[in-house]
């Protein structure tokens, strides 16, 4: 981390800023110097197109980084709420650009695998245009990526999967707290990716955000391609758990409402040929959360 001179501090608006992601953003951009707007919903309502405008013109920011979304994938599914995730993640992302664009300010928006079919076994590449999301919470990803690249020239679209971190819900958290009640838990085998953590992603997307290195880029932790299966074993191991992991198939698991990708492997060659720095390993990103997480708990 570099703390920034004069000449590059920037006045940066974070959205989801109370969010798992958000906050860690917030954070990190405060250490480098910048002035920084870290809004919640109570201070803007994405989905209003007023309200975007009036906040945002008011901030006047030279950047945005757009990580408020729409995140429970199951819940996207239930017919009640479909209206309403592609309120957030589609037209809410589209009334934001449309504010950049007339601000003349960069937009950083976080996006996710779910773009993908989920389909093979090479990684994705962050240019691939062979959208096919499974789910609803993945079409209405699209849609807001979608409405960053009609609308605006200055932006980056950082695809993202498997994000744990300190605040919010996630699936490190999910097995610890399993493991107080359960002996034994069923993990699926068969969807591969590589966890990322919050407060490693913020690094980079702190980096990112004072280039002008515009376009689509893939981030996550390096370590290797696992599966959720090893994910859980090495949560449970570090943790000095003794619970026994059962591996199963997507199918025998069969609890979820939205399909999820079996692939979620990302190709991140771009970060590198671009000049930004990978993040550390899932492995060495996992201890130090739970060296964290597991103090205050």
């Amino acid at each position: 981390m570099k703390e920034c001179t004069a000449a590059d501090k920037m006045r940066i608006a974070v959205t989801g800023a109370t969010g798992q992601l958000g906050s860690d953003v917030v954070t990190e951009l405060k250490k480098r110097g910048h002035e920084v707007f870290g809004l919640g919903s109570a201070d803007m309502d994405i989905t209003d197109a007023d309200s975007v405008s009036a906040v945002l013109r008011g901030i006047s920011p030279d950047a945005v980084i757009h990580c408020a979304a729409w995140t429970a994938v199951d819940a996207a599914e239930d017919a009640e709420n479909r209206e309403k995730v592609f309120a957030v993640n589609s037209k809410g992302t589209g009334n934001i650009a449309k504010i950049c664009k007339k601000l003349g300010c960069k937009m950083l928006y976080i996006s996710t695998d779910y773009v993908f079919s989920g389909m093979g076994d090479l990684p994705w590449d962050p240019d691939c245009r062979d959208f096919s999301p499974l789910n609803v919470y993945g079409e209405s990803k699209l849609g807001g990526e979608l409405a960053v690249a009609e609308t605006l020239e200055k932006f980056f679209v950082v695809r993202i999967a498997w994000v744990f971190g300190l605040n919010g819900k996630n699936f490190v958290k999910t097995m610890l707290n399993a493991a107080k009640t359960h002996d034994t838990v069923r993990v699926v085998n068969d969807q591969i990716g590589t966890p990322t953590y919050t407060p490693d992603l913020a690094v980079l997307l702190a980096d990112m955000i004072v280039t002008d290195k515009y376009g689509c880029y893939h981030a996550t932790n390096e370590g290797g391609f696992i599966s959720w299966y090893d994910f859980a074993c090495e949560i449970y191991r570090l943790a000095g758990l003794n619970t026994k992991v059962i591996p199963v198939t997507t199918a025998e698991y069969g609890l979820s409402k939205a399909r999820r990708p079996f692939n979620s492997r990302l190709d991140k060659s771009k970060l590198m040929v671009s000049g930004f720095a990978l993040l550390p390993t899932w492995q060495d990103a996992l201890a130090r959360f739970l060296a964290v997480y597991l103090e205050k708990s």
